[in-house]
């Protein structure tokens, strides 16, 4: 009896695009998720022209903007987990 489970490929980013202060990803995986610049403390403070320089990387597994040193797995963004979470804002 073979208990392996079948190997499923790494999701990747067929492209990705900005938006106003969104970012989106349409997903190997047949859908399209997006998530706001503010779920990252790096990108909330970037300006619109940097957030437009996003590439992807790795074969499509993360997206990275290079000038502002961010770098996002497409399976955490796909899985809603935000590693880096924005920053807190002092009353």
């Amino acid at each position: 009896m073979n208990t392996d489970k079948p190997v499923t490929p790494p999701l990747t980013a067929l492209r990705c695009w900005v938006q106003g202060r969104r970012i989106y990803l349409e997903i190997n995986d047949r859908r399209s998720v997006s998530f706001p610049a503010s779920k990252y403390a790096t990108l909330i403070d970037a300006s619109q022209s940097e957030l437009g320089k996003v590439q992807l990387q790795a074969g499509g597994r993360s997206i990275l903007w290079e000038t502002i040193d961010e770098e996002i797995q497409v399976d955490d963004v796909a899985h809603n987990r935000f590693f880096h979470t924005a920053k807190a804002t002092v009353a």
